[in-house]
């Protein structure tokens, strides 16, 4: 049983697969800062200063014990107050639309490439063409 797992673990599809999640999870930090840090500052310049991380609903009462202000997400968040976050709802569906975008575009290259790739060999496999077979027979008919 541990050869069958050292064989499956030793397929290059696992190996492409564990890297594939490795760098999607640091790209995924990076989509996340750029949103964060550039395009949603630009998007609340905006709309007029507008900050999305404290657009939300509040559904719940606030504690009585709670001391911080009643605009503060985070806070009444870890406070246990039962909220819609739609400014961070906007903010994730942001970073998914970028990194969508993005793998289709790592995607149509890579697709790009395999054409191309796909297409020389197959020029390169294809042998004599018709007209060069029919040369051939033609000439060996003559030749009787």
């Amino acid at each position: 049983m541990f050869g069958e797992f050292r064989d499956f673990v030793a397929r290059g599809n696992v190996i492409d697969l564990a890297v594939a999640v490795i760098i999607g999870g640091a790209f995924a930090t990076i989509t996340t800062s750029l949103t964060e840090d550039i395009i949603m500052p630009v998007v609340g310049w905006i709309f007029g200063g507008a900050d999305l991380t404290t657009l939300f609903i509040r559904l719940g009462d606030i504690p009585a014990d709670y001391a911080g202000s009643p605009e503060d997400y985070a806070a009444l968040k870890e406070a246990g107050v039962a909220m819609i976050g739609l400014g961070a709802f906007i903010t994730v569906l942001i970073n998914f639309v970028i990194l969508a975008f993005v793998i289709f575009l790592m995607v149509r290259q890579a697709n790009k490439m395999m054409a191309k790739k796909e297409a020389e060999e197959a020029v390169e496999d294809s042998g004599p063409s018709e007209i060069d077979l029919l040369t051939e027979i033609r000439d060996s008919l003559k030749k009787g």
